[in-house]
């Protein structure tokens, strides 16, 4: 059966179920929790600095290889003749430098996502608010498709709420030879099912763990004693440095870093007309 939500991703897995789910584990992505709100990291640091060095060094090569093409093309560019095996030579190198620039454009983004992701982009998620708080760099997203004109943006941000009610949790599977799967929050019209937004929750997780952080987050926000608030590597008394370690000097608005312990809705509406935030 396909996925409800549409567009489908590529690589679809299965549609996650909210409400209350035996099936979860903080592992090491929990930073902090208390009675109004928790925070997961997206992306640890051993991550980072992998898929930072993998997307750089694809990068030097391809740009080497159209490199040494045009190289390559002008030597030979004023010769008389040129024979049919040395036309195919060239047609062959022409498509590799095609689908050398393709996969440029594809591994910017992860570069950039890498390079300027701080403090393993927290995602936070308030109970009592049903809201949930990204700070992300722009090219954090999953999507490999960007505007072009972005790339002369590298620190390009993104920061943004969004309700609860209106994210829901599909897997989806890399396709690499390790089946690595992630928990992606499709961010859908109200009452609808059709995607306007993408939020990564759990990424590049083997098999039955991608699921478990999905269900985490599901007990905490239908109030489950099954989780704990001490799961995190900040303990709920621990607050004070949680944010002082990873919230400061982050970009996030001070209105917004008030409302991760908003109490109640009423109580979210006082802080934005406060700061007055539309």
């Amino acid at each position: 059966m396909p996925s409800q939500y549409r567009p489908q991703l590529l690589g679809w897995i299965d549609d996650l179920d909210k409400g209350t789910n035996h099936l979860s584990g903080a592992d090491d992505r929990l930073l902090y929790a208390n009675d109004n709100y928790c925070a997961f990291l997206r992306k640890t640091s051993s991550d980072q600095i992998f898929y930072l060095f993998i997307s750089l060094i694809s990068i030097l090569s391809l740009t080497f290889y159209i490199i040494f093409y045009f190289s390559f093309n002008f030597s030979f560019s004023f010769e008389i003749s040129i024979d049919n095996d040395e036309k195919i030579i060239d047609i062959l190198l022409s498509l590799g430098v095609i689908v050398s620039l393709f996969a440029i454009y594809l591994m910017i983004p992860e570069l950039y996502q890498n390079l300027f992701t701080r403090k393993g982009s927290p995602i936070i998620f308030n109970r009592k608010t049903n809201k949930v708080y990204i700070n992300e760099s722009y090219f954090f997203n999953f999507t490999s498709f960007k505007n072009p004109i972005h790339f002369l943006q590298p620190n390009k941000k993104r920061i943004k709420e969004y309700d609860w009610a209106d994210l829901h949790g599909v897997v989806v599977h890399n396709f690499s030879t390790y089946s690595l799967n992630t928990t992606i929050l499709m961010v859908c019209e109200p009452g609808t099912h059709k995607t306007i937004d993408h939020v990564l929750l759990d990424p590049l997780r083997y098999g039955i763990g991608s699921y478990q952080v999905w269900g985490w987050v599901n007990n905490f926000m239908c109030f489950n004693d099954l989780i704990s608030l001490n799961d995190g590597k900040y303990t709920w008394e621990q607050e004070t440095p949680f944010k002082k370690d990873i919230i400061q000097d982050q970009g996030w608005p001070e209105w917004m870093v008030e409302a991760f312990n908003a109490l109640s809705p009423e109580h979210l509406t006082e802080i934005k007309q406060k700061y007055h935030v539309q």
